[in-house]
């Protein structure tokens, strides 16, 4: 990819971020530090991995879909859905109100557009990608699907249900995502619960691993060409993304203090000096 494609991705990620940061302080409340950390895994993502079709619907036929699992960094989708052209950027301003389609968590009930399915009761997202990889692999598509996972997820049982699941049979056009910032909302994930050899685990399981720098777009942009390039080979793929939580605003990259508190006025005026306005605030 060319250097200039690289920067107008970070160009964007700075803008998601903007958002990120504003639609949490609109709110008073909301999940920041994880949010930031995925900006750039999320443009990447929608803005050049992904094969997607104008327009929305549900079924998402003849193209790749995504799934977020940790759905409390919403803000973040959000952001990059609607920079993406999926509804107008101003509708950020609702994000957590009451009657607005952004809600805390995605969901689908308010029908708001390249949301299919309610997410945030973690550990089920990686099952939810299985089903529609499985069904792609029916209609006879050659399309993928994508899921991101928190690292504080992988306590989860179910995680691991679906990833004997998927080895098992063979759901090779699914590439999924860990968020490895080594944080989750009651602390280090060493000190709530160690992970041990990630790698040597999804391995373990059947799956193809690959890992990634999370904040670095180039670096990203290629491991997800890599990640493609696996696909059809009889087994799931798995990227452990390493990032920073918090990743652009210097007092709240690396900790889990960040993970569920909003910026007061003086804090998001820090945040927003630290971050470019390139595509227009809403």
């Amino acid at each position: 990819m060319s250097k200039s494609n690289i920067e107008e991705l970070e160009r964007i990620a700075s803008q998601v971020r903007r958002d990120i940061v504003r639609m949490v302080h609109g709110a008073s409340s909301g999940h920041p530090g994880g949010s930031l950390g995925c900006a750039d895994f999320l443009v990447a993502l929608y803005f050049n991995a992904m094969n997607r079709k104008d327009g929305f619907d549900m079924d998402g036929k003849n193209e790749d879909l995504f799934f977020l699992s940790n759905g409390h960094i919403s803000p973040v989708w959000y952001s990059v859905l609607a920079r993406a052209g999926y509804f107008d950027v101003n509708e950020l301003a609702t994000f957590r109100k009451i009657d607005s389609r952004l809600q805390g968590h995605p969901a689908t009930e308010e029908g708001l557009p390249g949301i299919r399915v309610a997410s945030g009761s973690l550990g089920q997202g990686l099952s939810v990608a299985c089903g529609a990889a499985q069904a792609k692999k029916l209609n006879k598509e050659d399309n993928l699907v994508f899921a991101l996972m928190g690292d504080g997820e992988l306590e989860e049982g179910q995680v691991w249900e679906a990833a004997m699941y998927a080895a098992h049979h063979k759901i090779d056009n699914l590439i999924a995502t860990v968020d490895l910032n080594g944080q989750q909302i009651d602390g280090p994930t060493e000190e709530v619960m160690s992970l041990g050899d990630l790698r040597a685990k999804w391995e373990a399981f059947g799956w193809h691993v690959i890992e990634s720098k999370g904040n670095d777009m180039e670096s990203l942009v290629a491991s997800l060409e890599e990640a493609r390039s696996l696909t059809g080979q009889g087994k799931p793929i798995m990227n452990l993304m390493h990032t920073e939580m918090g990743y652009g605003v210097d007092f709240m990259v690396g900790t889990h203090k960040w993970h569920g508190v909003a910026p007061n006025d003086e804090q998001l005026a820090t945040a927003l000096s630290q971050l470019e306005e390139t595509l227009g605030d809403y």
